[in-house]
């Protein structure tokens, strides 16, 4: 079962994390849903699949009460984001859902209506909580050519989606990353698959570095802290994506 823990906590400000699922089917990729609170008020990041909001609803509702849950961050369009939509609004119908303003015509697929999302700009946005601002951060092409980030300047967290994002075997279970280079290995095919963009990984890098991040949490894989922060940018600038290209370009097998 996914367990609920405290990443963050400062007075009425809280981050917690919804992560592992031992138990999920062996088709499904595992994800990590954010839980940002302020107050009374809470933003649930990345919700999930339709197929695993049972388990994600438990694991919320042992240690929280869901009905703070005013708000739902989506990064990107993708059914390991997203497609739970339909049973969150079941739950509240007055859930409101912020995602890039691309995806107002893609999302409602999923459920909703036109009251339902607040689509935001390319630019990005301040995104309102409980009486602070968290900052929503552009991060297009990595790998949703319309994806955004999340980071919360007074608990120097970033919400990275995609970026960061590691297919972990069963046996590494750590919610933490604790050795850069083992874990790495298994974000590399990964970041060189579904991140389509040279210039969309520089852009990014030179935002995520001038950022002060004290974690740097994707939606699957375990999370980067302290120094490991600046190894995954550094890393990650100097990565070749786009490797599906070399799949249909023979001359580009051949100059790697």
């Amino acid at each position: 079962m996914k367990r609920l823990e405290t990443l963050y906590s400062e007075g009425r400000h809280q981050w917690l994390v919804i992560a592992r699922d031992p138990d999920r089917p062996n088709v499904l990729i595992d994800t990590n849903e954010y839980l940002v609170v302020h107050g009374n008020e809470a933003l649930l990041t990345d919700p999930g699949g339709l197929e695993i909001f049972p388990v994600v609803f438990a694991a919320l509702a042992a240690g929280f009460d869901p009905r703070q849950v005013r708000w739902l961050f989506a990064s990107h369009q993708d059914p390991d984001v997203i497609s739970s939509l339909s049973l969150w609004l079941e739950f509240n119908p007055a859930l409101r859902c912020y995602a890039s303003q691309i995806w107002d015509s893609f999302l409602p697929h999923f459920g909703g209506d036109e009251h339902t999302f607040i689509g935001l700009p390319d630019a990005g946005a301040k995104i309102p909580l409980g009486g602070i601002e968290l900052e929503a951060v552009p991060a297009h092409y990595l790998h949703s050519s319309g994806n955004l980030h999340l980071y919360d300047a007074k608990a120097k967290i970033l919400f990275s989606g995609d970026v960061g994002a590691a297919l972990l075997p069963v046996e590494e279970s750590a919610l933490f990353v604790t050795d850069f280079d083992r874990h790495i290995r298994h974000a590399d095919g990964f970041h060189r698959r579904f991140m389509g963009s040279r210039e969309a990984v520089l852009n990014w890098c030179e935002r995520a570095a001038a950022m002060p991040i004290d974690l740097l949490c994707p939606q699957h894989g375990a999370i980067y802290q302290g120094a490991d922060v600046m190894r995954f940018i550094n890393w990650f600038s100097e990565l070749e994506v786009g490797s599906g290209l070399r799949a249909t370009r023979p001359e580009l097998k051949q100059a790697a």
